[in-house]
């Protein structure tokens, strides 16, 4: 027998027939039901799905959004366009004053780190093709969920956490570089000094598919300054053919301006949907892995004993996105080979190279000065980076 009973406080349902289940109607067509072990149904289910728990999957599409890896260094003055100041994000400049850019420990609650960008040398006249941008690229084969360029290409929503001494607005891109597309919008600083998380939602594009590959797909870039061939345009806030002009078009933020401005950034979400859920926060280890795809280094050593040539075998921590380039931390020792014991260093003479996204093997020769117990090192650096 089934009963309903209600309090001040509760409505109860009871099932006691057999199939033990709460069966929900409309115009007397069932639209969900509850078992008696506590699975519900539903042909639909409305809101952003964040007080839900058990969804399996990642859903933030950025690595290291809480900017917590930094395996380049955390602070680099007069930073060169290129700069990670953490990884898998790219300070992007030129001719537009010099910054300082760091792993700043200024973060919102929460959070341990962010990313400032410091003003040092200011340019409050921009050329007209100088630019500043933070950038993150994101490869095709990770963005096929969002159904890119088919009639159900889904929706996305960017959140961050942004503070800065200026109030202005900051222009934000989505660009497709599989097929030159772009969309973008503001966010608002609204109070100088204070930590604001900021959300946008973009439209899904029905052109243009993302390549099912490890190249570029997706960028997304903040920008903060630029000439007027970036700002002369009109902002896009739906997808349309990318256009220098657009980029920067709706920035008022002209962070170029005084030596007293900096941004922090930190807390960078894309997940799919048109809503914000909380920041996924992942260990420090698994994130440190899925940016040891795009770079990483790695110290070896050996003890001689013989007189011969040797052989380094290195295990990259993870398969990387693309065999990757290789140089040494080394560089300014001979042969980029360090000796740890004393006497002369022998000269090294690199013998074959074979590396793929796995692994390294490298050997060398030498001119013969080894002797016994003599101790070596190099440092390697291995960058697969989009």
């Amino acid at each position: 027998m089934s009963t309903i009973k209600s309090s001040a406080e509760d409505l109860t349902l009871n099932a006691d027939g057999s199939g033990n289940d709460i069966i929900f109607q409309s115009n007397a067509v069932e639209k969900g039901s509850l078992t008696a072990e506590g699975v519900l149904t539903a042909t639909s289910f409305a809101g952003d799905g964040c007080s839900l728990t058990g969804i399996a999957g990642r859903k933030n599409i950025i690595i290291n959004g809480d900017m917590k890896v930094a395996q380049r260094g955390t602070s680099f003055a007069a930073a060169a366009t290129g700069t990670f100041p953490v990884d898998r994000f790219k300070f992007n400049h030129s001719s537009i004053g010099a910054y300082t850019v760091s792993q700043d420990s200024s973060a919102p609650d929460g959070f341990a780190n962010s990313i400032k960008i410091d003003c040092t040398t200011a340019d409050a006249s921009p050329g007209a093709a100088d630019h500043l941008y933070l950038a993150t690229t994101i490869e095709g084969q990770d963005l096929q969920h969002l159904k890119k360029g088919t009639a159900s290409a889904e929706s996305v929503t960017l959140s961050f956490w942004v503070k800065s001494n200026k109030t202005a607005n900051g222009q934000v891109n989505l660009r497709d570089m599989d097929n030159s597309r772009i969309i973008a919008n503001t966010y608002t600083i609204s109070s100088a000094d204070t930590w604001e998380q900021k959300t946008i939602t973009f439209a899904g594009d029905t052109t243009g598919a993302f390549g099912d590959d490890n190249g570029v797909g997706l960028n997304v870039d903040f920008w903060f300054d630029s000439g007027s061939n970036f700002s002369s345009g009109a902002m896009p806030t739906s997808w349309e053919a990318t256009a220098t002009a657009d980029q920067n078009a709706g920035t008022t933020l002209a962070l170029a301006d005084s030596t007293s401005n900096y941004i922090n950034i930190t807390g960078v979400q894309l997940e799919l949907g048109t809503a914000a859920t909380d920041f996924e926060h992942r260990s420090y280890g698994e994130e440190l892995a899925l940016c040891q795809r795009y770079y990483h280094e790695i110290q070896t050593g050996f003890l001689s004993h013989y007189t011969g040539g040797f052989i380094f075998n290195l295990q990259f921590p993870v398969t990387m996105r693309a065999t990757p380039s290789q140089t040494h931390s080394y560089s300014s020792v001979a042969n980029d080979v360090y000796k740890l014991t004393t006497g002369a260093t022998p000269t090294f003479v690199p013998d074959g190279i074979f590396m793929d996204v796995n692994g390294l093997k490298h050997g060398y020769d030498h001119d013969g000065g080894f002797t016994d117990a003599d101790g070596y090192v190099t440092d390697w650096v291995f960058d697969a980076e989009l």
